[in-house]
């Protein structure tokens, strides 16, 4: 019963497309401007292809992250590779107002431990005790997600 599987969050396809191509293009510019410059500093030309290569770097991370799928079960909120996001006995708080530091289409939760440093760019994050849900994602998944959380919270505090 614990591990039964409460709802998903997948990444939405043409966000997780744009998203993806958008890199992609920017990193090939960047090589190619740092490739097309006749006789420019040299300094400049090697920063532009470091870039350039980190942001395809990121444009692939974000392909295979995104293709991941986020479960919340009774006990856990993971994605279906078995990386555990948060368990639920640890969150404290969720936050999916207008004007909070939260992903797209997304929500923060707020942990009563501190959590080591994660990130599926695109679909989620964790910074120590804090996690965002959300980015390329559906907002009617992630706040059909958000909702089920809070009513778990709730029930608990009661």
């Amino acid at each position: 019963m614990q591990d039964e599987i409460l709802t998903t969050i997948r990444a939405s396809g043409p966000r997780r497309a744009f998203g993806v191509v958008v890199l992609g293009l920017l990193g090939a510019f960047l090589i190619y401007v740092a490739l097309g410059l006749p006789g420019g500093d040299l300094r400049w030309q090697v920063f532009l292809l470091v870039f350039g290569g980190l942001v395809l770097w990121l444009a692939h991370r974000m392909w295979r992250a995104t293709g991941t799928v986020i479960e919340l079960t009774e006990a856990e909120l993971r994605c279906s590779d078995g990386t555990v996001i948060a368990r639920v006995d640890q969150i404290r708080s969720l936050d999916r107002g207008t004007f909070a530091f939260k992903p797209s289409n997304g929500f923060m939760l707020r942990l009563s431990d501190k959590a080591p440093r994660a990130w599926y760019p695109g679909l989620w994050w964790r910074l120590s005790r804090r996690v965002g849900v959300g980015g390329v994602t559906s907002a009617a998944q992630t706040k059909a997600m958000a909702e089920i959380i809070a009513a778990m919270i709730a029930q608990r505090q009661e």
